[in-house]
């Protein structure tokens, strides 16, 4: 029986305050009620999903390195480092891998600085206003991509 694909889930800043940071805009859920819906629903597809948090952008630079040699995928919700970071953008091209980046809100509809994101730019797809369920969409998304690489 084969391994299951490991996918890396990362949150950037301020994702952690989820459930009570603007709820209007982010939803009443908190972090580790979505990150628990993910694990689960990707179990049901056959993936190991693994969830990590910062607020630092090396540390999550860090991970994203890393994750070249541990899995088959990324989610990423950049928080505010998707409009401000060159290096994160950087460090998913060099690690190779499919990143589905996921944004809670629709950063098309809000700020005008929120419209532009450096991760968009070398992301495979990018899912946003969803809500929570865009995790689970990416988590599809990802299921569909990796069983047609293993049939090829």
């Amino acid at each position: 029986m084969a391994k299951a694909p490991k996918i890396l889930v990362l949150n950037g800043p301020n994702l952690n305050m989820l459930g009570t940071r603007e709820p209007d805009v982010y939803g009443r859920e908190s972090l580790a009620d979505i990150e628990a819906k993910s694990c689960k629903h990707g179990e049901g597809l056959g993936l190991a999903v693994e969830c990590r948090q910062s607020n630092s952008e090396g540390q999550l630079i860090d991970w994203i390195q890393a994750a070249r040699n541990s899995h088959q995928a990324l989610i990423l919700n950049p928080g505010g480092y998707s409009h401000s970071s060159i290096a994160i953008m950087d460090a998913l091209l060099a690690a190779q891998l499919p990143v589905i980046e996921v944004h809670l809100s629709n950063i098309h509809r809000r700020e005008a600085f929120r419209h532009h994101s450096y991760i968009s730019k070398v992301a495979d797809a990018v899912l946003c206003g969803f809500g929570s369920h865009g995790y689970l969409m990416a988590l599809d998304a990802l299921a569909l991509r990796l069983n047609a690489q293993q049939e090829t």
